[in-house]
Order: C-alpha cells, then sequence, then structure tokens
C-alpha cells in the first residue's frame, strides 16, 4: 500500500470539490461532497499506478508529506482616483 496525498479544491460557484494528486501529475477528480471526493481520489490514484505497476515502469512514492500551510497577507486597498 502506498500513501498520497491530496488536495481539495472547494469549487465555488458549483459546489463540491476538484481533488488533485500533486505528485501524480494530471491525477484530478471530483466530488460532490469531500467522502465522495476521497473516494473518488482513491480510484482515479489506482487507477493512475495500476498500469505503471503492470508495465513494470516506477511508481512515484512521497517520501515526506508536504506541509499545506494558509498564510495571512495585507493587501492594499485599491487606489481610486
Amino acid at each position: 500500500m502506498r500513501r498520497y496525498t491530496i488536495l481539495l479544491t472547494p469549487d465555488v460557484d458549483d459546489g463540491g470539490y476538484t481533488v488533485t494528486v500533486p505528485l501524480l501529475e494530471g491525477c484530478v477528480t471530483e466530488g460532490d461532497t469531500i467522502e465522495e471526493a476521497i473516494v473518488n481520489a482513491r480510484d482515479v490514484t489506482h487507477g493512475y499506478v495500476e498500469p505503471m505497476t503492470a508495465n513494470g515502469e516506477t511508481v512515484p512514492e512521497e517520501p515526506l508529506a508536504p506541509q499545506l500551510l494558509t498564510i495571512d497577507v495585507d493587501v492594499p486597498a485599491p487606489v481610486v482616483s
């Protein structure tokens, strides 16, 4: 079993979440709820790495999980003329 970090990005306009697997380029899915997004992430990740394994390719592994942080940045108000 391998462990992969996933990123769930809320879709403000349509609802639900877009899910990416940062280590696996182009490995993207979505879900209407967090739970569905996680299930879909497992499915798409499995579908991504299974053919690699079958073809004898090296499957990427995360040596350490990335850290996701949120920072606050002061942004000046726009100048109105």
